[in-house]
């Protein structure tokens, strides 16, 4: 029985697991208090998760009538991340750790959004993992649980923060991610051909600093912009990041002969995304695994889900845990 935490952003969350009959996901947003920034504000973050995250660890426990003397793990996020996020999840896991002398585990954020779609079913290895949010868009090949092959990443921004900027350039909410996907929807995604990043190169890498400068650019020619414009824009938008990430995905699966391709991160609920790989990977006889929706953004319970595959990583040496925002996932 597993009690995780992850604070790696701007999203309190605290999950109590024991396999995917008994659980609690308690997610805490913050989009209100950053949204009038168009970003997330690091110090005001680590603040609200310090405010919130003991009522969450009740709260998650009372949801599946539990205490913490039904706890046998903590298991805990430690990067990567936002440093003052990262710090204030830390510290409280281990605290709670050590006052009741239990393991901790510590918890890479990307491996928990590579096994986020698996919670509820089987892992089937090889597969190739796409993780895309707002700090993240790589692309993996798992030959089985820490053994990683890196096939491409994004060399300038991830994509969700490619959303998130065109979404402000077009003078849309923020988060970017699900403001363009609503709009989309009446929008035509043909009007304006967005450029696609890295979309010649044999490399599985992305780029979207480019397409966003595209859009900039675009906003300025076109002037005074009409609420057609800015739908046929977000639109044309979209399709474009959506369509290099399945034509580079796909590909690596027919090159490396992969039959299973999973998605996750923010972007993944993504409603085009979702789509166009069902889709294309049906034609192509790719078994394709999705998370719920609940499980694509920051979750507890996607890393209690990593630390129940990893509880040889448990310790007592707490002093050796340790919040580092750059961390990296360990890769052939």
């Amino acid at each position: 029985m597993i009690l995780a935490f992850d604070t790696s952003c701007d999203d309190t969350s605290v999950s109590f697991y024991k396999d995917c009959n008994l659980y609690s996901n308690i997610i805490s947003s913050q989009n209100d208090i950053h949204a009038k920034f168009g970003g997330v504000i690091p110090e005001l973050a680590a603040r609200k998760h310090a405010e919130t995250i003991a009522y969450l660890t009740e709260e998650a426990l009372n949801r599946v009538s539990k205490g913490l003397g039904d706890v046998e793990y903590v298991a805990v996020t430690v990067g990567p991340g936002l440093l003052p996020s990262l710090l204030v999840g830390v510290a409280f896991a281990k605290a709670l750790a050590y006052a009741n002398r239990l393991p901790i585990i510590p918890v890479n954020h990307i491996e928990g959004h590579i096994f986020a779609p698996f919670f509820d079913r089987e892992i089937n290895y090889p597969f190739l993992s796409l993780v895309v949010s707002g700090g993240h868009t790589h692309l993996f090949l798992v030959e089985s649980f820490g053994r990683y092959k890196l096939l491409g990443k994004t060399l300038d921004d991830a994509v969700g923060e490619a959303f998130d900027k065109v979404a402000r350039i077009l003078g849309l909410e923020y988060p970017g991610g699900p403001a363009i996907d609503k709009l989309s929807k009446t929008g035509n995604p043909y009007r304006f051909k967005i450029p696609k990043g890295l979309e010649h190169e044999k490399s599985y890498n992305f780029s979207f600093s480019g397409v966003k400068t595209f859009v900039k650019n675009l906003v300025s020619k076109l002037g005074n912009l009409s609420k057609t414009d800015i739908s046929d824009i977000a639109a044309s938008f979209q399709k474009s990041a959506v369509d290099i990430l399945v034509e580079k995905s796909l590909r690596a699966c027919k090159d490396l002969n992969v039959k299973n391709l999973s998605i996750s991160g923010g972007v993944s609920a993504n409603s085009l995304l979702r789509d166009t790989f069902k889709e294309r990977c049906e034609k192509e006889g790719i078994n394709l695994i999705l998370p719920p929706k609940e499980l694509t953004t920051d979750n507890a319970l996607m890393i209690a889900f990593a630390s129940s595959l990893s509880l040889d990583r448990a310790t007592f040496d707490y002093a050796s845990i340790e919040a580092d925002p750059s961390l990296r996932l360990t890769v052939d």
